[in-house]
């Protein structure tokens, strides 16, 4: 039987989130939204100002670019089921998050 995702809070930049996730991958929806939120701090604190927005679409195409590059480094280009779920999430994840900063 399938657990009904339940709603978890993250935090991202000082602000909370929250996200429905199955329970199964709540652990590893935490690790993406840890590693989401250093990887905006780090564009945060390069000194320019800007918005949540081009913080976040900048942190996107930062892990876009390292997901290409260790594809394409990997064996013959292809993406697992699980990578490909989780990178899901992810992306629902940051949807959501500029959908409630809108």
């Amino acid at each position: 039987m399938v657990d009904e995702a339940r709603s978890i809070t993250v935090t991202i930049l000082g602000r909370e989130y929250q996200i429905a996730c199955p329970p199964e991958e709540q652990e590893r929806l935490m690790e993406c939204a840890d590693y989401l939120n250093e990887r905006m701090t780090a564009i945060r604190k390069r000194g320019r100002s800007m918005g949540i927005e081009r913080i976040a679409i900048m942190a996107a195409l930062n892990i876009a670019r390292d997901f290409l590059d260790n594809r394409d480094a990997g064996a013959g280009g292809e993406t697992d089921d699980s990578t490909r779920r989780r990178l899901r999430q992810m992306e629902l994840s940051i949807d959501q998050a500029l959908s409630e900063r809108g």
